[in-house]
């Protein structure tokens, strides 16, 4: 209830920011953030204190108190009604155009008519918009390129189309002598698998140099906005970044607001007030006193609890963890020993010299091991080795691994492959191969849109399979490209957690499967997990930071996850 209220509220207030009513809209947003924080449910204070203990709620006067009372009694409010009667405009489509306040679409409403994204374009197109006052030809084409991105990538972008580009960015910055730190922050920071737009927070005592360097860089196709200490760009890959730079004194208040998420930061809000602190991106405050604000573990120290990792700040149950100081361990990208999900090619012939590849970059990353897994026969668009050839790969390793020894290397190459599972559960290679291979990883490649409960059986034969160790990326999506396949995932974790198999979570920043709600949910029951890279050369073997990433959003220990640990200890894992 405090959700739907705070946001008609927020609508109220920029309805009336449209009509350009002064003071009202100021009350109305800030009663809207006061029932964010509040952790008891307006209707259950209604019912205990009426319209009096209504009142005592902060930012809630007599007459927010009355509108309250009338959405409890009636799910409407009458003076809400009349306003979207009045601007009846499509505030969630036209706020998501940039460079499109409340003002700007009250005009666009009463001069022509705009209610809605459709509308917007149409006039944009045909130049009705320039003409306006306080619009211009240079806010029409903003419009008309806005809503061209929108309509082109709906907005989302990989986690792994981004990343890499806002790195080579903040690498820029940070070389800049008047940088003293950089950070990124927002959704890109809680490493969510696909992100809106990007934020980058800098330290410096020489803000506008900074800015004009931001705005100036290769790839910068617009600006939307320029300030003092804040500016927006878009670039040419087709998404916005903004840059903000702060003084030291407040750069980890302000990290940690906007890292957010939204809901996560509402709870902190809301335990600071019962602290008697206020928190913003300013910092912490006790009255008019910073108590904090320099870095962000010193604020969550201040508020009583652990200090909670970007990834898991979504408002899931880390703060009340957090509180009672039992926050995971999460486990880091050095943390991991070992991939097990290379992929060779061995039938085009270039298998050993990959082989080799892999080798070079696993002793780059420092592991102990690596695993060789083929896809077998059934995809044999995807080079897929039969029995036989499954065997002379397993000879050549082996080899191979006597040669390592004589060099003191301590790296330890294993022999697996990833069979497909068949539409009845069995492989399509036999288990007389399989049982000699050091480990078996077995997906559905084929017959994806199975219904749920045949899925489900499907999945649940292979993981009885004794030869079966580990079922790859379990969901078989593609982000953007293809839904997850539909089955019981409970059935699945509870046959899983029986047979001891090992679930995936497949590195590749396309897949990210299992996200991280099911890496959690595995975790609680008990179940293993692996992170693999699914690569198909050696460069993406770096994607094992996505994995880990995904693993960490999920709340995973390095107990929870198998190739966290020696090679030793590994093999007990497998059947």
């Amino acid at each position: 209830m405090n959700q739907k209220l705070s946001q008609i509220f927020r609508n109220m207030a920029f309805f009336l920011k449209m009509e350009g009513v002064a003071f009202k809209p100021q009350a109305y947003e800030k009663a809207a953030e006061n029932l964010e924080t509040l952790s008891e449910d307006v209707g259950e204070i209604y019912k205990k204190g009426g319209v009096d203990l209504l009142e005592k709620i902060p930012g809630i006067g007599k007459s927010m108190a009355t509108r309250i009372v009338e959405y409890l009694k009636t799910e409407k409010i009458k003076e809400y009604e009349k306003l979207k009667k009045k601007t009846p405009v499509n505030l969630d489509e036209l706020l998501g155009v940039e460079g499109l306040g409340p003002k700007k679409i009250g005009i666009l409403y009463k001069t022509l008519g705009i209610k809605n994204l459709k509308e917007l374009e149409n006039a944009a197109k045909n130049h009705k918009i320039a003409s306006l006052s306080g619009f211009g030809e240079k806010t029409e084409q903003n419009i008309l390129q806005a809503i061209e991105f929108r309509k082109k990538s709906k907005g989302r972008f990989l986690l792994g189309e981004i990343l890499p580009k806002i790195s080579v960015i903040m690498a820029k910055l940070a070389d800049l002598k008047e940088v003293e730190t950089v950070s990124e922050a927002g959704s890109l920071r809680r490493r969510k698998e696909t992100i809106g737009d990007a934020d980058i927070l800098v330290i410096s005592s020489k803000p506008q140099a900074v800015i004009d360097f931001f705005v100036k860089m290769p790839g910068v196709v617009k600006i939307w906005g320029k300030g003092p200490t804040k500016a927006s760009i878009r670039l040419k890959d087709g998404f916005d970044v903004d840059l903000r730079v702060l003084a030291k004194e407040s750069f980890g208040s302000a990290l940690q607001y906007f890292t957010g998420s939204k809901e996560h930061n509402i709870v902190l809000r809301k335990i600071a007030i019962e602290k008697g602190y206020k928190l913003s991106e300013y910092g912490l405050f006790k009255g008019s006193k910073k108590i904090a604000g320099e870095s962000e573990k010193e604020i969550y120290k201040k508020l009583g609890m652990d200090y909670i990792e970007p990834e898991l700040r979504e408002n899931q149950g880390e703060i009340n963890v957090a509180i009672k100081r039992k926050s995971p361990k999460l486990i880091g990208l050095k943390d991991i020993k070992g991939d097990l999900h290379l992929h060779s090619h061995w039938n085009d012939g270039i298998g050993p010299q990959m082989i080799e590849q892999y080798i070079g970059e696993a002793k780059k990353c420092g592991y102990e091991y690596i695993g060789i897994s083929d896809h077998t026969k059934f995809l044999a668009i995807e080079h897929g080795l039969d029995e036989k050839q499954l065997m002379e790969q397993r000879k050549y390793i082996d080899k191979f691994n006597k040669k390592l020894k004589i060099v003191n290397c301590k790296l330890k190459i294993l022999c697996g492959c990833e069979a497909n599972i068949m539409a009845d559960g069995s492989m399509d290679i036999s288990d007389k191969a399989l049982a000699k291979l050091d480990y078996v990883i077995a997906g559905v490649h084929s017959q994806l849109k199975m219904n749920k409960n045949e899925m489900t059986k499907r999945i649940i034969k292979a993981m009885r399979n004794p030869n079966i160790d580990i079922i790859s990326h379990p969901f078989g999506r593609i982000l953007q490209r293809r839904e997850e396949c539909e089955f019981d995932f409970d059935k699945i974790l509870k046959v899983a957690k029986e047979t001891g198999t090992i679930l995936e979570i497949n590195a590749s920043p396309y897949r990210l499967d299992l996200n991280d709600v099911n890496v959690r949910k595995a975790k609680k029951a008990g179940v293993k997990m692996i992170i693999n890279t699914d690569a198909h050369q050696k460069e993406q073997m770096n994607l094992m930071e996505y994995g880990v990433s995904q693993a960490r959003r999920g709340w995973a220990e390095k107990s929870d996850i198998v190739n966290c640990h020696s090679l030793e200890k590994l093999n007990k894992f497998f059947k």
